[in-house]
């Protein structure tokens, strides 16, 4: 599939093109800028988000309208299993997602190193997502397309584009894989599933799944040049393989 050129409109010039729109969702959106996270470790400015992904898909592209085919497609096969995992997704996108691979050992009440360090790469993935929704301004596909019945949560907000749970998957899947490098595969397996579960919701196109996983490896990326990130990764990766059984990891 044919991909389009890079987007190198300031963010601000974005902001005011779409102030100029008489749109419900302009409230929705500010309202998310206004609640994007402080980042902890990594600043949208260092990520230089808006320079590294591309413009999605035009909606009357054929790309776009690919992707809406792709979403009809899933809307007819999906099963009730399928639904029920993808609502259980949607409410947790922590780090403690991946219990299903580390088992009931790994969780939040005997885990709060880890939970702490969870906390702060959630923050970092509103960080750096905020800014790239409100600057796409990306139609959500059950706003596009009327016929798309969405079965998660829904707004009326042109955010769809990158998905922040796709970028939170994959970013706190990368940090866990510095801890339990053992289970990385598996890890980042349960990831790219739970990304693909937004379009089992019927809530995202597939780029911005694809959006949300470059994001989160150039966020990643840069983690590991910050000082803080680097005494809060040890901290918690000593107590998580302590509670697991494995051997501690000099690293």
């Amino acid at each position: 599939m044919k991909r389009p050129a890079f987007s190198l409109l300031p963010l601000a010039a974005l902001i005011a093109l779409a102030v100029l729109v008489a749109d419900p969702s302009h409230a929705a959106n500010a309202a998310n800028a206004a609640n994007a996270a402080n980042a902890v470790y990594v600043a949208a400015e260092q990520t230089r988000v808006l320079q590294i992904l591309p413009s999605p898909p035009a909606a009357d592209s054929a790309a776009g309208k690919a992707e809406l085919v792709v979403l009809h497609q899933l809307q007819l096969g999906r099963t009730p299993e399928q639904v029920a995992q993808a609502r259980a997704d949607e409410k947790d996108a922590s780090m403690f997602l991946f219990h299903t691979v580390l088992g009931d050992k790994f969780n939040v009440a005997q885990l709060p190193l880890t939970a702490a360090l969870s906390r702060k790469i959630a923050d970092e993935q509103s960080a750096n997502t905020v800014p790239a929704k409100t600057a796409f301004h990306r139609r959500r596909p059950y706003n596009m397309d009327k016929t798309l019945q969405a079965v998660c949560t829904t707004g009326t907000g042109d955010d769809s584009y990158p998905s922040g749970h796709a970028t939170a998957a994959y970013l706190q899947a990368l940090v866990l894989v510095e801890m339990v490098p053992e289970q990385r595969d598996a890890i980042l397996a349960r990831a790219a599933g739970f990304a693909h579960n937004r379009l089992v919701c019927g809530v995202h196109y597939p780029s911005d799944l694809e959006a949300g996983q470059v994001l989160a490896y150039a966020v990643h990326a840069l983690l590991d040049g910050n000082p803080q990130f680097r005494r809060d990764l040890r901290a918690a990766r000593a107590e998580l393989r302590m509670a697991l059984g494995l051997p501690p990891m000099r690293k």
